[in-house]
């Protein structure tokens, strides 16, 4: 799981070209990934190979969320401009909103009838894979985007006040 996360920053790094996007994108996956730890170790659920089978699942799934955002966030930013973060961050959310949600509902009902129908075995898949369904939509729809938010909002700051301070005159 840490070698994909891994994998996942520098993929996104890449694509998006900016590190703050993949370190939103990390931060969020770590969330979702120490939700269905906990829900492990909670429901004292047994863990084997399904376990990193079930990380890997939503590790995957909750990083395609994610980047359905952050790619309308990166299409905005020629429209609204690159100074207005809060917008920028909020119409891009609402754009995806319909989308991510369907998206989500369509596979928890699946894997709500997968958890119904299935044995045993594929009961001990399923029902982590749904809570991390759950979880990723929420931590795609109103967790990576503030964090890109916050980390955007806080080097901006940096740079002006890096920008603002006088240069020392010369004698």
């Amino acid at each position: 799981t840490i070698i994909a996360t891994i994998c996942m920053l520098i993929y996104i790094w890449i694509r998006f070209k900016d590190i703050k996007f993949a370190s939103a994108a990390v931060i969020a996956l770590i969330h979702d990934v120490l939700v269905v730890i906990g829900f492990y170790a909670v429901s004292r659920v047994a863990v084997g190979t399904t376990f990193i089978a079930c990380l890997l699942t939503i590790v995957g799934y909750s990083i395609n969320a994610t980047i359905v955002i952050f790619d309308r966030i990166r299409e905005n930013r020629t429209k609204l401009g690159r100074n207005n973060y809060s917008a920028l961050v909020d119409t891009s959310v609402k754009q995806t909103m319909t989308r991510s949600l369907f998206t989500s509902l369509t596979t928890f009902f699946t894997v709500l009838c997968l958890y119904i129908f299935g044995v045993q075995s594929v009961r001990e898949f399923v029902l982590p894979i749904a809570i991390g369904i759950i979880c990723g939509t929420y931590s795609s729809i109103f967790i990576s985007g503030n964090i890109w938010y916050i980390i955007s909002n806080a080097t901006s700051k940096k740079k002006a006040a890096a920008n603002a301070k006088p240069a020392k005159a010369k004698k």
